[in-house]
């Protein structure tokens, strides 16, 4: 009778993992989704990111970070917990020898009938538990060690997305770094030839002046990009646990080619998540943590024994005799100043309150991923129309400068062409760099980088 009324109280159910997200999760997405997540939450780091050097970096920031490092140490933290809680279905047993001296000390310091005792006791205690508060204990340890985990992988979807979106900034500096290059060495061929045509008089000196101001500007970017290269070089350092370097890299064609092909990302991606699964231990532990107090309402049951040897009895002998002890106690608690039902309260209120903070972190993930997905569609959509302006621009350029070396263009006109024709430049290399940073931010939005 008791069993069939403790197993209605709900102190022996099991919790339930979530696992449903709603269809519409992610909310209106875009025509166009990135055909590179397909079975992204299936696709390791290694298969994703596929640059030889980025991959070197990558192995050595989770191999010395330590953040990482003490995700990991938590986890094996409670490893240890959970074994602990599993054999504590075992009793315990412990051995606590004692030994003594009586006698009487007379006024000269002698000892007269000295008398020696020993107790060689081994003592087992073993807690019954028909409330089944080991089983909870063990499910609630097992809850904390899979939050562990996921903060684990967590931790190391973000060492590899921070290391990745360096390297690709690193790449858009460098590229960066190429554009305004050849940019001054345009430049200065349009100042000499401006400096020319003042020369024979056929310019103004206001028109040089421009021109070498204008170049000067080219010059002191191309030192502001210099620093902003180091800056990067010096956090990748930082992620590594390494002293400031300069870091190993490819081209800049090795970033990642935006997607064209249309792909609808399933709403089960989200369970890949590892601050999801996160929210779902932490409600799994609330929900045994509300089981535990149930519990604490009925009785607890424990048997202890003693086993041992000791010559100290009703007559001192040596050797001595066998010391033998049982017994059996049976507790329930009856009235603990309102104590239990308070703690029921609060660990109920708190399960309720973590299964808010589950809902809340799937749409929370559903709306990253419409965000990523947007970023992703918008940066391919503008980097057709980013080649085209560069192209235009250029012949711009081209015909403008043919223009002014006939003497049928100004040298404003010439300006205007090349300072659109850097800006168009430089627009389009961010804007690749902005796809790649969607891209990356997808991936780890759909549960990516933590294989």
């Amino acid at each position: 009778m008791l069993c069939a009324i403790m197993s209605g109280c709900g102190v022996y159910k099991k919790y339930e993992s979530q696992t449903e997200v709603p269809d519409n999760v992610y909310g209106q997405l875009p025509e166009d989704s990135p055909a590179q997540m397909l079975r992204a939450e299936q696709m390791s780091w290694r298969e994703f990111f596929t640059d030889p050097y980025l991959q070197r970096l990558i192995d050595d920031a989770l191999a010395h970070n330590t953040d990482l490092q003490s995700a990991r140490i938590a986890v094996e933290q409670a490893q240890a917990s959970l074994k602990a809680a599993k054999l504590a279905w075992l009793p315990s047993l412990s051995l606590n020898p004692q030994a003594g001296v009586s006698g009487t000390v007379s006024s000269t310091g002698t000892v007269s009938g000295a008398s020696y005792t020993y107790n060689i006791p081994l003592q087992l205690d073993w807690n019954v538990g028909i409330s089944n508060s080991v089983t909870v204990n063990k499910r609630r340890a097992n809850a904390v060690l899979g939050q562990a985990e996921a903060s684990r992988e967590a931790a190391q979807a973000n060492i590899i997305s921070a290391v990745a979106q360096l390297y690709y900034q690193l790449l858009l500096l460098d590229r960066q770094m190429d554009i305004l290059r050849a940019t001054d060495s345009l430049w200065d061929e349009s100042l000499e030839t401006q400096r020319a045509l003042w020369e024979n008089g056929r310019s103004y000196s206001t028109a040089v002046n421009q021109m070498e101001s204008s170049n000067l500007s080219v010059k002191m970017q191309i030192l502001d990009t210099e620093r902003s290269i180091r800056s990067i070089e010096n956090a990748i350092c930082q992620l590594l646990l390494i002293t400031p370097q300069t870091i190993a890299r490819g081209s800049w064609e090795s970033t990642p080619d935006l997607p064209v092909t249309n792909y609808q990302v399933p709403a089960t991606a989200l369970l890949n998540r590892p601050d999801v699964r996160l929210a779902d231990h932490l409600l799994e532990e609330a929900f045994y943590n509300t089981a535990a107090a149930k519990a604490a309402f009925f009785p607890s049951f424990s048997l202890s024994g003693l086993l041992g040897w000791t010559n100290n009895g009703g007559i001192i002998a040596d050797p001595g005799a066998l010391l033998m002890q049982a017994a059996a106690s049976l507790m329930q608690p009856i009235f603990q100043q309102g104590k239990l039902r308070a703690s029921l309260k609060i660990a109920q209120l708190n399960q309720e309150d973590q299964l808010n903070n589950y809902v809340q972190t799937v749409i929370n993930a559903g709306n990253q991923v419409n965000e990523c997905l947007a970023d992703c569609k918008t940066a391919r959509d503008k980097d057709v129309l980013y080649k085209r302006q560069v192209a235009v621009l250029q012949d711009a350029y081209t015909g403008t400068h043919e223009l002014m070396d006939n003497g049928k263009a100004s040298y404003l006109e010439v300006l205007t062409a090349q300072e659109s024709l850097l800006s168009a430049q430089l627009n389009e290399a961010t804007n690749l760099y902005n796809g790649s940073q969607a891209l990356i931010g997808l991936y780890i939005a759909l549960g990516g980088a933590t294989k």
